[in-house]
């Protein structure tokens, strides 16, 4: 196995962090902008996708702090298009998605054969990341 370099794992664990954090407001936002007859389990999904978006920045935290690092108390910049209906929100959140799944790739590439809890840590996390690529690509087919 080749050495972890805890500069560049901790500098990603902070980015993927302000990702995860940015996640939680996102989440949170589109879960109070949802209108409509299919409301109520749209606002679930969302609540649950904020839910677990701090929930993977606590892990991250975590891990930082293990590894010395000082977790950040920034949030990634939110992108939003101040469209509102389900169509646009689900859009904005596949976007979103596909690029916590490129955090969490270069995160594996960075540990890859240096350390294998966080290898064994960013597969998981990238499977967890492109289920929920799949999940809202299968909700946005009925707006095809």
């Amino acid at each position: 196995m080749r050495e972890l370099d805890q500069e560049k794992t901790i500098a990603i664990l902070n980015s993927i962090m302000e990702f995860e954090l940015a996640g939680v407001v996102r989440y949170t936002h589109y879960s109070l902008m949802v209108t409509g007859q299919n409301r109520i389990p749209i606002v679930q999904f969302f609540k649950a996708q904020a839910t677990e978006s701090l929930l993977h920045s606590q892990q991250v935290g975590e891990i930082l702090t293990g590894l010395e690092g000082h977790p950040t108390l920034k949030i990634a910049p939110i992108e939003e298009t101040y469209k509102h209906t389900v169509k646009d929100i689900l859009e904005e959140s596949l976007n979103h998605e596909k690029k916590a799944l490129n955090l969490y790739k270069s995160l594996l590439e960075t540990v890859e054969n240096a350390s294998i809890y966080l290898e064994e840590f960013a597969r998981t996390m990238i499977g967890q990341e492109e289920l929920h690529n799949i999940e809202i690509k299968k909700m946005l087919r009925d707006f095809s």
